[in-house]
């Protein structure tokens, strides 16, 4: 899986009944840069009228995504997973990003957990961020790879 953060400028009509230039953040779930843009492009389109463009397209080191339908928001979870060396008895530290959804920080750190249940590794939470993503794709699978 690669993670790719997509902004997309477009105009929005916000609550004034204006007019207003936005960029939104999303995440797409794509094999190439171009893959994660004509995603992106042909998920946002539906719900925008007039002109968008696709500002920039990032490749992210996301591992994994806790998903919560009823969720609205997206956080950045930095995770340490925590190994000890044999020979050296000296303690490592892998840090891992997830993203996991969330209503709020106590949800998301809730979905997050829950997430990790079956996992057998140790591990700490480093750090629980909000970040601007509003949705995420994942990967669009044919009919043929579905069977």
């Amino acid at each position: 899986m690669n993670w790719f953060e997509c902004k997309v400028a477009y105009h929005k009509i916000v609550e004034n009944g204006l007019q207003k230039k936005v960029t939104d953040t999303f995440m797409v779930d794509a094999l190439s840069f171009t893959e994660a843009e004509a995603r992106v492009i042909e998920e946002v389109t539906p719900y925008v009228s007039g002109e968008m463009e696709v500002a920039s397209v990032k490749k992210t080191k996301i591992s994994e995504i806790f998903r919560d339908d009823t969720a609205d928001k997206w956080y950045l979870v930095k995770v340490a997973f925590i190994t000890i060396d044999e020979k050296s008895a000296v303690e490592k530290r892998a840090i891992s990003q997830i993203l996991t959804a969330g209503s709020n920080f106590k949800n998301a750190y809730d979905n997050f957990m829950e997430g990790m249940k079956g996992t057998m590794a140790d591990f700490e939470i480093v750090s629980i961020t909000e970040t601007p993503i509003l949705d995420v794709y994942g990967a669009k699978l044919d009919a043929a790879d579905q069977q």
